[in-house]
């Protein structure tokens, strides 16, 4: 049930002052307003001066941090509880409080106790997640076990695929997440490249209308709004200007994942993360010919068809960005535990010429099989 926000607001306060404070995040903005700052994380740090209130805010451009005791410390908790956020999560020794600013100016608090031996376990947790479980990307996209293990599984594989410094990464970086859905996992890189020092732009494509709308009003209830945008279009089609540095395809079915592909080798993009769905084009080809001997048993029985029809899919497409210039490698994407689709092609342009090798291997390959893979016919001969 919503609460009066100054009476929220002053629970929360007393809260951000306690020394059993543990850590508190506020984002997001409310409805036709905009904080002076995108973030604000407050935390207590021991210095040798003593106990201070770490207060860490983000412009958008670059992290600004403050520790601060006393009446200081007091004065700038005000400042913070003043600035029109949307999302407020405060955990201490005994209390996780979660609020959010409803469109009618109200609080909507979720509270919860916290037993010391939670606490304890809630903290090894946070150092295993990329992108902590209390923020309030979650209480806006939903955070179920399920949804936070995938996030966390696909930004350990976009932390493999960038460079470990940030410094050595574009400014702005510019991602396109083609066949971007509901969008939470364009909202998860952008909040953790944005976390480690990354100035960000993002780009998400749906073909649906309301998707986008429903996508961008989420952006600017999450305050990012201005580096967080949508178009509808088909992957093939939309416009995404300037060109990506990175492209994100994740779960795109059956050629989308093609279109997604071909887009990024036209846009020559440096880095490529593309989790592929259902796998119906080379399927059906292999359906409509007889398998090359004496591999026929592999094609007789349809399960074996379409299992054998998702690798050689996926081997053909990784060859062909290789023929692009594109070191690739094929990894698990989460666990099978939690879906079945949980391959990943992570790939990286490096510009090397295809060898003799390569293109030999790939022409047997795909005549052996009699197969024109998707992304073949979509870019053309390497």
């Amino acid at each position: 049930m919503p609460q009066p926000l100054d009476a929220v607001f002053a629970e929360l306060r007393e809260l951000l002052l306690d020394p059993a404070l543990t850590r508190a995040v506020a984002a997001g903005r409310r409805r036709g307003l905009t904080p002076s700052v995108t973030r604000a994380e407050l935390r207590p740090v021991a210095l040798k001066a003593g106990t201070r209130l770490q207060i860490v805010t983000d412009d958008g451009a670059r992290p600004y941090t403050r520790n601060l005791a006393g009446a200081q410390a007091a004065a700038a908790v005000d400042a913070l509880l003043a600035e029109p956020f949307g999302n407020w999560h405060v955990e201490t020794d005994s209390a996780t409080v979660q609020v959010r600013v409803t469109k009618k100016g109200d609080a909507q608090v979720h509270r919860a106790a916290r037993t010391t031996t939670a606490v304890a376990q809630g903290h090894d947790r946070a150092k295993q997640w990329l992108l902590d479980p209390g923020d309030p990307l979650f209480a806006v996209v939903g955070g179920t076990a399920a949804k936070r293990r995938q996030v966390d599984a696909f930004l350990r594989a976009l932390a493999a695929t960038l460079p470990d410094d940030p410094a050595r990464l574009p400014s702005p970086l510019r991602v396109a997440d083609l066949g971007c859905g509901n969008a939470y996992l364009t909202f998860a890189a952008y909040r953790y490249l944005q976390d480690r020092g990354a100035k960000v732009q993002v780009v998400g494509v749906d073909v649906r209308e309301d998707q986008r709308v429903r996508n961008t009003s989420l952006a600017r209830e999450l305050g990012c709004g201005d580096d967080v945008t949508f178009v509808a279009g088909t992957i093939a089609g939309a416009e995404v200007t300037p060109a990506p540095d990175l492209v994100l395809a994740l779960h795109a079915c059956d050629t989308a994942t093609d279109e997604a592909l071909a887009r990024a080798v036209g846009w020559q993009a440096r880095w490529v993360l593309a989790a592929p769905c259902c796998h119906h084009d080379i399927a059906a080809q292999l359906k409509s010919a007889p398998a090359p001997g004496p591999y026929g048993e592999l094609t007789r029985h349809a399960i074996l068809r379409e299992r054998f029809a998702d690798v050689l899919t996926d081997a053909l497409r990784a060859a062909q960005l290789r023929l692009r210039g594109y070191r690739v490698e094929v990894v698990e994407f989460v666990d099978s535990a939690h879906t079945p689709r949980n391959m990943l092609l992570r790939a990286r342009h490096t510009g090397a010429a295809p060898t003799e090798a390569q293109r030999a291997e790939y022409a047997a390959l795909t005549a052996q099989w009699g197969v024109t893979p998707a992304l073949e016919r979509l870019l053309g001969p390497a």
